[in-house]
């Protein structure tokens, strides 16, 4: 058993198995979800793999978000790669181009900024971001002057309100998608993939494959399924979602993701590659990739590509 084991979790498993009923004992419903599995997990699962208690893993988990969080209070050197589009999404109108430096000194930190390139009309004239995307980017990963986290470790905004309010809402359904996001008309519901009323809209699969650092993994895939009606479609936001667990400790090494909507008011078209590491115990993002258009009311339509590289973390001196 454990050398058919060790031969089939070597290769890759692309193919799902087909749900008939010739095969019904091979998936598995959480609240009413069913669930492709590839071979690998079918063997897993004679040999005590809990399906359900896998997804609810899935379902529950906060590490993701957190990890983003994690760069508050740790050190770390990071190339930033921040390009905007023109509406054609083919040429670049505006970039910055940076290494930063950030210091840790008991909870507070301080970031240093280095070859840095600037083009087009990436800051207005008062030095202030002239696109969205580079705000956002900034309130995630940049550091300016010293800002220290509380007691808890979290790190208080420094704007409060309704702009505050929707940077935050925003975060959570990028950093944070499959749940909720309370506050958000429209949106917030929709993301909420586990919820009964939104999984019918899914394809659910859970495979075995090997990340792209040769980490052995469980793959969780939610898919808009492809055969929806006009009307059901216009309820997906979430159009795939893909996420590598570490078969030895289940923890996320990686996520894939696309988010989309279209209203009268807005829309949006994200898509986003996750690359996670370890340092200290604690789980922190090492690469994070973003390609993605946003127009929202009374701004203009957003095109942008980025890529933020974090490497060199070190502890609080």
């Amino acid at each position: 058993m454990s050398h058919i084991w060790k031969s089939i979790a070597g290769t890759v498993a692309g193919c799902l198995l087909l749900f008939t009923q010739l095969n019904a004992q091979d998936t598995a419903r959480y609240k009413g979800m069913t669930v492709n599995l590839d071979e690998v997990i079918v063997e897993a699962k004679r040999i005590g793999f809990d399906v359900n208690s896998f997804i609810k893993r899935v379902e529950e988990d906060t590490t993701f978000y957190r990890a983003f969080k994690n760069l508050h209070i740790v050190g770390f050197d990071a190339v930033n790669d921040i390009q905007i589009l023109d509406k054609g999404g083919t040429q670049v109108k505006a970039s910055l181009f940076n290494r930063t430096h950030q210091d840790m000194k008991g909870r507070c930190r301080t970031m240093q900024t280095t070859d840095e390139k600037i083009t087009g009309d990436f800051y207005t004239r008062k030095g202030n971001y002239n696109y969205y995307t580079a705000e956002l980017y900034a309130n995630l990963f940049f550091t300016k002057g010293t800002v220290c986290v509380d007691e808890t470790g979290e790190s208080p905004e420094r704007s409060s309100g309704s702009l505050a309010r929707h940077k935050s809402q925003l975060k959570q359904l990028i950093f944070n998608p499959g749940k909720p996001v309370h506050g958000v008309p429209i949106v917030g519901q929709k993301v909420a993939i586990f919820n009964y009323e939104v999984m019918r809209f899914y394809d659910f699969s859970i495979s075995a494959q090997n990340y792209v650092d040769g980490t052995p993994c469980y793959v969780f895939t939610a898919k808009a399924k492809p055969d929806l009606n006009r009307i059901d479609r216009a309820d997906i936001v979430i159009d795939e979602l893909i996420t590598w667990f570490n078969k030895d400790n289940f923890e996320i090494v990686g996520r894939k993701y696309a988010l989309s909507y279209k209203t009268m008011l807005f829309d949006f078209n994200v898509k986003m590659d996750v690359q996670m590491t370890k340092y200290n115990g604690l789980l922190i993002p090492s690469l994070v990739s973003y390609s993605g258009t946003w127009n929202v009311p009374f701004k203009k339509r957003e095109t942008a590509v980025f890529a933020a590289k974090f490497m060199n973390f070190t502890t609080a001196q």
